[in-house]
């Protein structure tokens, strides 16, 4: 079967499940993965047979997909940063919202060397693993209460960033050992911040697959996390320290809020590339702050 009548035959099967511009982006992201073809490849690589040994993959494969299993537990990686990253049911899977969040940091941070990052709830290591990289010389500290998730997050850091150094550590209760006050330059995080209630508005592709403990929070206090970060932030970030914080787009002032009531100068919330609210920045100085 030439590679386009595959692509095609998977997208029809996977209708069923997605619109038909999702179901077609699904399809060839799994034969430029069983293919390891780059874009433009795939493109030029259209009427070319596919290999028997491939095909004998394909029906186990559309399988889980038609289970509404993500395409990204299925081959096992997901695309963040410039990074191929290992993602398991243990981690959720990286967002290109969350890139912004790191090209937010970049742009501000990347010309102001050694900085010192912690990140929160670092999942798969997506964020740290990214800033670690942009950062030259960032000294980053990634933690997670998810053993399994940490495990991942070692492994990707062994293929992408090995000086990220990880912690087990439950935040609500615990702090990471080892952070005097005023330590950090950088605080980072995309904590759980989907309202239970909103269960009903995702897709059964999320939800019977993502790590629950990862996305959802009680409706009766849905910022536990952004107030025990913004105490966080208070204590351990220096003078000129900024934290920034993927965010519930329903929730933008009143997370800000907790933030400025913990003495953060200069708190706002920034749009995505769509216009929704998606970010805080928070900074204890005026703005980024002066060179030390």
């Amino acid at each position: 079967m030439m590679l386009r009548d595959a692509t095609a035959a998977l997208t029809a099967a996977l209708a069923a499940l997605y619109p038909a511009h999702e179901a077609e982006a699904i399809a060839t992201l799994v034969f430029q993965q069983l293919l390891q073809l780059e874009p433009l490849p795939f493109r030029m690589a259209a009427r070319e047979a596919v290999a028997p040994e491939i095909m004998t993959q394909l029906p186990a494969i559309e399988a889980r997909l038609l289970a509404h299993e993500p395409v990204q537990y299925v081959l096992g990686t997901a695309h963040f940063a410039g990074m191929d990253l290992e993602v398991t049911p243990a981690t959720l899977i990286p967002r290109p919202e969350t890139e912004e969040l790191v090209q937010l940091i970049a742009q501000e941070q990347a010309s102001r060397p050694g900085r010192r990052v912690l990140d929160v709830g670092t999942g798969s290591g997506c964020l740290a693993l990214a800033l670690a990289r942009a950062l030259p010389g960032a000294e980053v500290l990634a933690v997670d209460i998810s053993a399994e998730a940490l495990a991942v997050a070692r492994r990707n850091a062994a293929m992408w960033a090995p000086m990220v150094a990880f912690q087990q550590v439950d935040i609500l209760t615990q702090l990471p050992a080892g952070l005097a006050p005023g330590a950090l330059d950088v605080l980072v995080s995309n904590p759980p911040y989907v309202r239970e209630s909103e269960r009903a508005e995702m897709r059964e592709n999320v939800l019977a697959w993502e790590p629950a403990t990862a996305l959802f929070v009680p409706d009766e206090d849905p910022l536990l996390f952004y107030r025990r970060l913004a105490e966080i932030g208070a204590q351990l970030l220096a003078a000129d320290g900024v934290a920034y914080l993927e965010i519930n787009e329903a929730l933008g002032a009143e997370t800000a809020a907790l933030f400025t009531a913990q003495g953060f100068a200069d708190v706002r919330v920034v749009a995505d590339m769509f216009g929704r609210p998606r970010m805080v920045r928070a900074a204890r100085g005026g703005g980024v702050g002066e060179e030390r």
